[in-house]
Order: structure tokens, then C-alpha cells, then sequence
């Protein structure tokens, strides 16, 4: 056996050495979707062990450097869990084969497990809301941007982007519709005259392209209370004559510093020499059928509740009062009294001054001695008492003139004679004949 036989052990023994001393396989730790992740995310862990080739390997996971102690086993190269923060730290991996052979250890890889972003629900304004008030309901999410991002198609990372959120808006888990009363800015949700069918649990929801791809806010209770009741009163109670000064008081339930406004048929009032205001009082002085209508207020203040409810509505309507209906009969029958006087009064004038006329006549007539007729509708047949006055006052002329006479006269020495022409001597019978016949000519005429 000699020397030959001492060349043939060495090259067995250097071939069992190279078995032995051959490298075993390193693992290497991959993660889907990211080594950063948020909560609620699903992670894959995948222990890839090249050359694979057709062995059956089963992979011992392990967590924070604990290799003593497999964190789990699995038959298959991935491990897949729901990340949570307490899953945040190092993972590595190591294969074994069913012949006992193993792999090295994989080197560590970091998983870091955030939160999701956090959404905020804010309801401006606070609780209490009011029946007919606005209502705004804001999604806070919280932002990132000071994270680095990958570009799921270039997989470079960047600090400078963060994509936009899309908003998703719950009442009692049914989504809401935009609408007349619900409407949508970026992360504000609008209700518009809030009703007490807007009660209910509200929460948002943000959904991007990007991871975080989703953010879920806690639910925020809205309760509507019904504004401040407005009732309106009227004074005096109706029927509302015309000319009368009427009150309407408006009066709100509660709070204070209240502005008050006055509507009639719609129509804000202004104020004016008809209509005046004392705090929560409209009066109206001199009603008139023009102020009829229906009336209605509201208060209005700086502070909330910025506004009441309307209030009722009151229907004004006025009667023609008995006082005026007194006075228009009385003043329709003194009217006809001073026109039946004013006409009498005119017949009475045209009476006495027919009168006259005829006493004016009848002082210039006098009788026809010769007894001839007079002729017809003569005034002087008219009345033979007018005739008479007229003879009479023919007569009577004639005296005062011979009375003016004999006090102007100086008698002769007989004292029977009168002077030639003697103004007596005109009372015969021709010249009252003449003086009568003077005055039927007149009346002639």
C-alpha cells in the first residue's frame, strides 16, 4: 500500500473538505406594499432564496434580531398580515430544506407601521344648531407631507408631492348625495337651512390613488333644535275701524337684543309717517283700507340664534267705523238742511222783493175818476185795494204840498182870495184825474 495509496486519501479527504466548506444560500427579505406602511395596510413579507430550483424549503421568520426564537414558520416563501403599529421593526428569514440543510440568515429589513392619516370632523356652527341655520361639516385630514413618497411608475422616491384627497361624506353609514341643500367644497360639506331631518351621526372618508390610499374620521353627532318662537299680536282686537291706531307686538320666546322685522304680504315695511316702531311694536296711526294685508315679523341679532322663526300670520282687515258712518249720515242731513234753508231763504228774498216791486207800483198809482175801464190785466184791476193805496197816496201829496203852500202864502186883506195859480187849486177833480191817468201810464209802461 505503500506511497501509492497516500495520494489517493488526500484527493478524498480535499473533496470531503469542499463538501463541507461549500456556501449555503442567503435569503433576501422583500416588502409589498412598502417598508413604510400605515395601519389597517395588508403587508407581504417574501423570503426569496436563490438558486431556487425545485427545493422544498420551509422558512422561519424572525423579529427584532431574535434568532434563537422563530417569530413564525410557513411553507411558502411569503407571510402576509394585517400591519398595525406594534408590527413595526426587523424582519429577516431563513430556509430549510428536508434533508436538514439550511440557508444563512437573510440580512434585516426595516418595516415601519404608521397610523392611518387621522380625520377630523368639525361642525361650525357648535352645537347647539338651529332650525334654518347653515351648517358646515369639515374633513381634517392630517397631512404628510414631510413623508417620502414613491411614484407607483417610476418607484422614485419624492418629497415634494402629496396627491389630493377625494371625500366621501356619511349620515347614519348611508353616503350623501349633493344636492339643493347638500353641497360639496373640497373638504367642506355644506347643509343649507338645517331642518330637524338633518340629525343624525355624520363622518367623512378621504380615498386617493395614492397610499395612504384611505382615511376614516369618528362620528360626529348633529342635533337641530328649533329656532326661537316669534308670535304676533294685534291690538285693538278686531274688527279694526278705519281711523283707529293699531299695535302689532312682536314677541320672541327667548334670548335678547333682538332687531325686529315687519313683512306685509311678503314685503319687508318700510318705516314712514304711517308706520312706526317702538322695539317690538309696529303701530299704525289713521288705519286705512290700504293698511289691510297680512302681517308677519322675525327678529334678527348679532349673536347665535341669528335669527327666529317667523312668526304667525295675522290678517288686518278694517271696517268703516259706526262713528264715521254717524258722522257721514249727519253730515249728509245737515247738507240737505242748509240747502232746504238756503232755498227757502231764496223764495223769501224773491218774495219780499216781489213786494217791494208791487208796493213801489201801488205808491205810484192812483184811482180813474172818470170811472172808465181800465183795460185788461191793467194792475190797476189787479187788486182794488192797490188802487185805493194809490188814490190815497195821490191824495195825501196833494196835502203836503198845499200844506207846504199855505206856510209860504201871505193872505190879502179879505183873507178870502188866493193867489192866481194857487197850488189849491190843484186838488180839483181834473188834476187827480191826471195824476191817475200818470200813473196807469207808468203801470202801462
Amino acid at each position: 500500500m505503500g506511497s501509492g495509496a497516500l495520494p489517493l486519501i488526500l484527493l478524498l479527504m480535499s473533496f470531503i473538505h469542499a463538501s463541507l466548506t461549500q456556501e449555503r444560500p442567503k435569503p433576501v427579505v422583500k416588502v409589498t406594499p412598502d417598508q413604510r406602511v400605515f395601519s389597517g395596510e395588508t403587508v407581504t413579507l417574501t423570503c426569496d432564496i436563490q438558486p431556487a430550483g425545485h427545493i422544498q424549503w420551509r422558512y422561519s421568520w424572525f423579529k427584532d434580531g431574535d434568532t434563537q426564537y422563530p417569530y413564525t414558520t410557513t411553507t411558502t416563501a411569503e407571510f402576509s398580515f394585517t400591519a398595525s403599529v406594534s408590527d413595526s421593526g426587523e424582519y429577516s428569514c431563513r430556509g430549510e430544506r428536508s434533508d436538514s440543510q439550511r440557508s444563512d440568515i437573510s440580512a434585516a429589513v426595516t418595516l415601519t407601521v404608521s397610523d392611518s392619516p387621522t380625520s377630523t370632523l368639525t361642525v361650525t356652527p357648535n352645537y347647539p344648531v338651529f332650525t334654518g341655520e347653515t351648517v358646515n361639516l369639515t374633513c381634517v385630514i392630517e397631512s404628510h407631507s414631510n413623508w417620502r413618497w414613491r411614484n407607483s411608475l417610476t418607484y422614485d422616491w419624492r418629497s415634494d408631492w402629496t396627491p389630493e384627497w377625494r371625500y366621501e361624506w356619511y349620515k347614519d353609514s348611508v353616503m350623501l348625495q349633493t344636492s339643493d341643500r347638500y353641497t360639496v367644497n373640497r373638504d367642506t360639506l355644506t347643509i343649507r337651512g338645517a331642518t330637524e331631518s338633518d340629525q343624525g351621526q355624520y363622518w367623512c372618508r378621504g380615498q386617493r390613488d395614492e397610499r395612504p390610499k384611505s382615511s376614516q374620521s369618528s362620528s360626529v353627532s348633529l342635533s337641530v333644535k328649533d329656532s326661537p318662537t316669534s308670535t304676533l299680536t294685534v291690538t285693538p282686537d278686531s274688527p279694526v275701524f278705519t281711523g283707529e291706531t293699531v299695535n302689532l307686538t312682536c314677541v320672541i320666546e327667548s334670548h335678547s337684543d333682538w332687531r325686529y322685522e315687519w313683512f306685509k304680504d311678503s314685503v319687508m315695511l318700510n318705516m314712514s309717517d304711517g308706520y312706526t316702531v317702538n322695539r317690538d311694536t309696529l303701530t299704525i296711526r289713521g288705519a286705512t283700507e290700504s293698511d289691510q294685508g297680512q302681517y308677519w315679523c322675525r327678529g334678527q341679532r348679532d349673536e347665535r340664534p341669528q335669527s327666529s322663526q317667523d312668526s304667525n300670520r295675522i290678517n288686518l282687515a278694517l271696517n268703516v267705523s259706526a262713528a264715521s258712518s254717524r258722522l257721514l249720515v249727519t253730515g249728509v242731513v245737515l247738507g240737505l238742511w242748509c240747502l232746504l234753508i238756503f232755498i227757502l231763504l231764496l223764495l223769501l228774498w224773491r218774495y219780499k222783493k216781489s213786494k217791494d216791486q208791487q208796493r213801489n207800483i201801488n205808491q205810484t198809482s192812483v184811482p180813474n175818476q172818470s170811472g172808465e175801464s181800465q183795460p185788461e190785466n191793467s194792475p190797476l184791476q189787479s187788486d182794488p185795494d192797490h188802487i185805493y193805496d194809490d188814490v190815497t197816496e195821490v191824495k195825501k201829496r196833494h196835502k203836503d204840498q198845499q200844506r207846504n203852500i199855505n206856510q209860504t202864502s201871505v193872505p190879502n186883506q179879505s183873507g178870502e182870495s188866493q193867489p192866481e195859480n194857487s197850488p189849491l187849486q190843484s186838488a180839483d177833480p181834473d188834476h187827480i184825474y191826471d195824476d191817475v191817468t200818470e200813473v196807469k201810464k207808468r203801470h202801462k209802461g
